[in-house]
């Protein structure tokens, strides 16, 4: 999703719900100024869930962002046959430590997910 998307949404639609863990972060007093006027025009969207969604939006954006970085393996080909090269950026190695950290969460805290 993009920020436009998150946007639309916003005006379009109510909050949905997901299963979270509680954070503690230290926000300069201009960002939290910027998410109350957004909890201000959105008053269907509590703060945390502004933070939330632009946070998931932001992380998203940087992933896409993450550069390809071809390595030597082969990993398939594609449609004209030509191959396909593994990613051995910053990409692949993002998923999998997410995947881990994710594993890890849900088996401290399964009564949540």
């Amino acid at each position: 999703m993009k920020i436009r998307e998150l946007l639309n949404d916003w005006v379009e639609h109510a909050p949905t719900d997901k299963a979270t863990i509680k954070l503690h972060a230290n926000l300069p007093l201009t960002q939290v100024a910027r998410i109350q006027a957004l909890a201000e025009l959105f008053p269907g969207r509590t703060q945390d869930q502004i933070i939330t969604e632009l946070l998931e939006v932001a992380l998203d954006g940087l992933e896409e962002t993450m550069p390809y970085v071809q390595g030597s393996k082969v990993i398939t080909e594609d449609e004209l046959g030509d191959p396909v090269y593994e990613d051995v950026g910053l990409t692949p190695q993002f998923l999998a430590l997410a995947k881990k950290h994710l594993q890890q969460l849900r088996a401290k805290h399964e009564s949540i997910f």
